[in-house]
């Protein structure tokens, strides 16, 4: 048989069976492609997220008032990466499914419908924001730090095609079991963002500016990674065909089903941090959120395992959906929270010895020197619930894999807004224990929320499996 060129491998006439090693991966035994998939993203979620916390800790270093403007900057930003996610999400959740099915001309069109979706959503996104930014940080509190915040958040804006593309593409590449790729893009940018966040915050003078310069800059060289592989050299599985494209309803509806839920779910950890400000900002000032600015770039780096080992999930439970091969949707699932458990576990235990070291790295600062202990405290308080988020964060991504995006949003909104929200207000105001409460808020409602979500996904797969063995 001759030597496959790239022009075949994009080749939809070519036999379902003969394509790419992501994808028979995807079709294969489900722990395998579980670790297969898992520890590429593992290893680019981690890298991404400490170079946020590096970016956190660099800003730090500037005072109180540049760390909160960040603060306060996050979770709107973090609404934007909750809508490219959720959209990468519903794309990546349609494109398994029909690989599942050997499908392969629907994967690729679901792909061209996704990367169109993501041009008209980024310009809904970042348009009125940008406009609007330095009043929208007045009226949610940040008088102090609006001016710093509008301009790291304009930047960011400015920028928000690259960063929407770079998310959409790589999880365009782990939809067909390519997370190699897809780790490669997201390291690449992670480490040129460790480099240049001090060469532009310190050493040429550009302070909280240069912070989102560097992200922007990193970003732009992943983004360019991306569109080689998939539109200069075409060596991916998916094939993408523009000329002529009109809108397809169906397949809208199949990437939105569970693209939207998703970032609606995303958005809503974004609402809960965006309120978690108001909370904490009210018990303790500035001080507090920035506290909470930092000590939840440490949570957030800590959650990077299981957001890796989710990104599979979502690729795996899906094939097998699509397939109609039930077991191995429960076998994988089961897999990944053993697993996920054991890491978070191991990540909780070192966070809580090490949290006095962690915090160090965070009061260089002589503004941020006195924050000291409630940034250890808060370290000691969140690690607690680590081991749970396994159990929720990996059930979710079931939902998603499956197509059933809306029971992943509800148990997210469950935990998000219907529990952490008002207990964080109950235990830090109305019962008085100031910003140990609202942690403690945080910690409980993760807990009774992710166990909810378990039990919610393991019978609905018990009901798949039962269903399918039943006589026809």
């Amino acid at each position: 048989m001759s030597k496959k060129t790239s022009g075949d491998i994009n080749d939809s006439s070519q036999p379902f069976e003969n394509q790419t090693k992501g994808v028979k991966a995807l079709l294969g035994d489900p722990k395998k492609a579980i670790l297969t998939l898992s520890l590429p993203m593992i290893v680019a979620m981690v890298v991404q997220t400490l170079y946020n916390l590096i970016n956190r800790i660099w800003v730090s270093g500037l005072g109180t008032d540049a760390a909160a403007a960040v603060g306060f900057a996050f979770p709107i930003l973090f609404m934007g990466t909750a809508i490219a996610t959720g959209l990468g999400v519903g794309g990546g959740s349609a494109i398994s499914r029909k690989i599942g099915a050997k499908d392969k001309k629907g994967g690729d069109i679901a792909a061209v419908h996704t990367l169109i979706l993501m041009v008209i959503v980024t310009l809904a996104y970042a348009i009125p924001l940008f406009v609007f930014a330095e009043d929208i940080f007045r009226i949610i509190g940040a008088e102090q730090a609006a001016g710093t915040a509008a301009l790291y958040a304009r930047i960011m804006y400015a920028a928000a095609i690259i960063w929407f593309f770079t998310s959409i593409a790589t999880a365009l590449l782990r939809s067909e079991g390519d997370a190699k790729r897809s780790m490669l893009a997201m390291v690449l940018g992670g480490i040129l963002n460790a480099v240049l966040d001090p060469i532009f915050i310190y050493v040429f003078g550009w302070g909280v500016p240069g912070a989102a310069i560097a992200s922007v800059v990193s970003m732009s060289v992943s983004a360019l990674l991306l569109f080689n592989w998939l539109f200069m050299k075409k060596n991916t599985f998916l094939t993408f065909h523009f000329h002529g494209f009109h809108f397809d309803k169906g397949i809208i509806k199949d990437i939105l089903a569970v693209g939207f839920p998703a970032s609606l779910l995303q958005l809503s950890m974004g609402i809960m941090l965006f309120m978690m400000n108001i909370i904490v900002e009210q018990v303790s000032g500035t001080d507090g959120v920035a506290v909470f600015s930092a000590g939840w770039a440490v949570a957030m780096t800590a959650s990077m395992p299981l957001l890796g080992m989710a990104t599979a999930v979502v690729s795996v439970t899906g094939a097998a959906y699509g397939a109609c091969e039930y077991k191995k949707l429960d076998i994988a699932h089961i897999y990944a929270l053993k697993i996920g458990i054991l890491i978070e576990t191991s990540i909780a235990v070192a966070t809580f010895i090490f949290a006095p070291v962690i915090t160090l790295a965070f009061t260089v600062s002589s503004d941020m020197a006195h924050l000291g202990n409630d940034i250890t405290t808060f370290l000691r308080i969140i690690c607690i619930y680590y081991p749970a988020t396994a159990f929720g964060m990996l059930s979710s991504s079931l939902f998603q894999g499956v197509g059933k995006g809306l029971y992943s949003l509800i148990a997210t909104v469950l935990r998000t807004m219907i529990l952490i929200l008002p207990l964080a207000w109950l235990f830090a105001v109305i019962l008085g224990w100031g910003l140990v409460g609202a942690w403690w808020g945080i910690v409980v409602s993760n807990i009774i929320g992710s166990a909810i979500t378990f039990i919610w996904a393991k019978l609905y797969v018990d009901r798949l499996i039962r269903s399918s063995i039943l006589p026809r």
